[in-house]
């Protein structure tokens, strides 16, 4: 038996933040960063919230480590909060959520029936309707993924105006993050129809709409298709899981400080050759990761009359949307020092190996693979 839930409510579309105003009579904490605080984001949120009582906490920062978890707990204390909105990028909302989770064990709270909004300003994660947070352990230098259904935000407020104010350089990667999400869900151990459809929907907004978002920040059109892109996505990996691309790119990037989006655009065209395996052939078909590759192929209007021929389209095709918005191929091109990737290779692997999220992989994976597709990505 399978479970597609679809508990968060998603306003979306120009005019989305209009949606704040029926919170009424409530102590407010929104929790944002630094930068989004400067750029005056949460006082434009907050000026929907004219019934409530607003405190801000922007001790966010990218990949949020434990230490800020704990401070927000303690803004959340200090506030007497009753409602949470997470104003941001992934990392925003995944503090927010853990915020939320740790205050309910250490202050005896029960935020489960607190209202919860994520207002997401870029378009990557999805965090905005998934029971995953990730936090990390700054010591150890590795990602954490969390998950509980408790994690899931109530209401989801995608508004296209709030994306505008991101760099060319971020929209990219937040994009490619969302392509990782939705060609991994598709062929998870876990797909369903649900998420198939979530999944084909997601691929072809992104391959259509990311390269206009990242030419043309204040293209709203685009900049709203990819908020929708994201967050389908978002709904297909909650339901289906994940594979090793992001098993992979939790443990390079906790390491080696690359942007999650980043790391997984680099690594997702030599996933995609791995898990479709075109060198083995089993009473006389490609696996299922293969097949179903090469019907994403044709859902983007590829050639693909077989199957070859439409996985190698499809990942010629993620390689080109690579170039176009300036992803580098490699770690050696991103300025990683290669010195440190290989003094630093056995615990790579092993964090990948161990990673919750590789465990719904299509194709089971040793260290010895794992090795060689991490040489691939060095130079």
């Amino acid at each position: 038996m399978q479970e597609f839930s679809f508990s968060t409510r998603v306003y979306f579309g120009e005019g989305a933040l209009e949606r704040l105003r029926q919170v009424e009579d409530k102590r407010v904490l929104i929790v944002t960063d630094r930068f989004m605080n400067q750029l005056g984001v949460p006082q434009r949120v907050s000026s929907f919230l004219t019934r409530c009582q607003v405190s801000v906490f922007d001790g966010v920062v990218p990949d949020p480590p434990i230490e800020v978890v704990t401070a927000g707990v303690e803004a959340f204390r200090a506030c007497g909060a009753q409602a949470v909105v997470a104003v941001g990028g992934g990392s925003t909302i995944d503090a927010a959520k853990a915020i939320r989770a740790v205050a309910k064990q250490v202050l005896d709270v029960d935020t489960d029936k607190m209202e919860c909004f994520a207002v997401p300003t870029t378009s990557g994660t999805g965090s905005e309707v998934t029971d995953y947070a990730v936090i990390t352990d700054r010591e150890k230098g590795l990602k954490y993924p969390l998950n509980s259904q408790a994690l899931r935000p109530m209401v989801a407020i995608l508004d296209p105006e709030l994306t505008v104010s991101a760099p060319a350089s971020v929209t990219a990667d937040a994009g490619m993050d969302v392509l990782t999400h939705a060609l991994e869900a598709y062929v998870s151990t876990g797909y369903n129809d649900f998420s198939d459809a979530m999944c084909e929907k997601a691929v072809s907004l992104v391959f259509r709409f990311l390269p206009l978002a990242v030419a043309d920040g204040n293209d709203l059109l685009a900049r709203e298709k990819m908020h929708n892109a994201s967050c389908m996505a978002g709904l297909a990996f909650n339901s289906a899981g994940l594979g090793l691309n992001h098993g992979m790119a939790h443990a390079i990037g906790g390491k080696l400080h690359i942007a999650h989006g980043r790391i997984n655009a680099i690594l997702l065209p030599k996933i995609l050759a791995f898990n479709a395996d075109l060198t083995t052939v089993h009473k006389g078909e490609y696996c299922v990761a293969a097949r179903k590759y090469q019907r994403m192929a044709k859902v983007l209007d590829l050639p693909a009359p077989n199957v070859r021929l439409g996985v190698t389209n499809l990942i010629h095709e993620v390689e080109k949307l690579n170039r176009k918005i300036g992803i580098p191929a490699t770690l050696k091109a991103q300025g990683v020092d290669l010195a440190k990737v290989k003094e630093l290779k056995g615990e790579l692997v092993s964090a990948a190996l161990a990673d919750a999220t590789t465990a719904t992989n299509p194709r089971p994976v040793d260290a010895a693979q794992a090795e060689r597709l991490l040489a691939q990505i060095m130079e």
